[in-house]
């Protein structure tokens, strides 16, 4: 009489690694966004006009994509 199905292991496996990664891409647009505004506020501080605006976001993107090749490339233990 009940028509639902319990969810297979699989689909709830795809879910889990698509939130996985749908976060590091949100982590990447805050990060970049508050490393624009920091370095801005940064060079109106200091003078330096446009150094550390350009510099912070490129630090922040080279971490998170060392981050990211750290993830895709350890070895799925759960399997």
């Amino acid at each position: 009489m009940n028509s639902k199905q319990p969810p297979d292991n699989k689909s709830t496996s795809n879910r889990q690694f698509l939130m996985k990664y749908a976060s590091l891409g949100s982590q990447l647009l805050a990060a970049i966004g508050i490393a624009v505004f920091g370095g801005l506020q940064l060079d109106k501080w200091l003078h330096t006009s446009p150094l550390l605006a350009c510099v912070l976001p490129l630090l922040i993107l080279s971490g998170i994509f060392y981050k990211l090749f750290r993830e895709t490339n350890r070895k799925n233990t759960d399997e």
